[in-house]
């Protein structure tokens, strides 16, 4: 397809959700033009449950189909824009990515990201009261075991799932990013996650999420910083 004569992307989003963050950088990484629209999820207005019935970001409309669920969405982009690749053509590589991809937006995401992420700020945006402390502390303990795990991918492969950079990547990245937005990740725990992340965020097709600004959440000075 020549995506020049189709119709712009349409991307209906939240800034921090790390779901909708993969979808972004999957299309940033394949030059897809991209309008981005901020929704408001929670509210669940008729207009948004009827683009989705499940009432979650991302939703993606492109290729004249309006589309949910980030995984089946990127997997959609890579097979229609498979250049750069971002899955590997041999089915163990394959595997291999959609393993770690489900690792983060599985286990990570119920671990760390639902723990410090959305206490922090999705309750305070959403009006929901205060962090659960407990969930805080427990989120704080499991984000040291991934980046223990990670530490040790990448202590056997130049990235998460080989030697070449994959969805598996953009997966991690996206949930350490919104992390690191509130200053929730130690990057001084591992030199070899920091270099990974430092690598990764110094993409172009990262650019925009670097330029996230959340009303009432200011970045730390080092989240935009390509050297930390």
């Amino acid at each position: 397809m020549d995506y020049s004569q189709s119709a712009m992307a349409k991307l209906y989003h939240v800034p921090l959700s790390p779901f909708c963050r993969k979808v972004r950088l999957v299309l940033a990484e394949k030059k897809i033009e991209v309008e981005l629209v901020e929704e408001k999820y929670w509210e669940e207005s008729p207009d948004f449950l009827r683009r989705n019935p499940a009432a979650k970001v991302p939703i993606l409309k492109f290729d004249g189909k309006t589309m949910a669920e980030s995984t089946p969405i990127c997997e959609y982009i890579e097979e229609k824009h498979p250049e750069p690749a971002l899955l590997p053509r041999s089915a163990e590589g394959r595997y291999e990515v959609r393993r770690l991809v489900n690792w983060f937006d599985d286990k990570f995401h119920n671990e760390v990201t639902s723990k410090l992420l959305y206490e922090r700020v999705n309750k305070k945006v959403m009006k929901k009261g205060f962090p659960d402390s407990t969930n805080v502390k427990a989120g704080a303990r499991a984000v040291k075991y991934h980046l223990d795990y990670m530490a040790w991918l990448l202590d056997h492969r130049r990235w998460l799932a080989g030697d070449v950079m994959t969805l598996a990547d953009f997966a991690a990245a996206a949930h350490l990013s919104s992390l690191d937005y509130i200053s929730d990740v130690d990057w001084n725990r591992s030199d070899t996650v920091k270099d990974w992340y430092a690598k990764i965020k110094s993409r172009p097709a990262f650019r925009s999420i670097l330029a996230d600004q959340v009303p009432g959440f200011p970045p730390p000075a080092h989240y935009a910083d390509l050297d930390f």
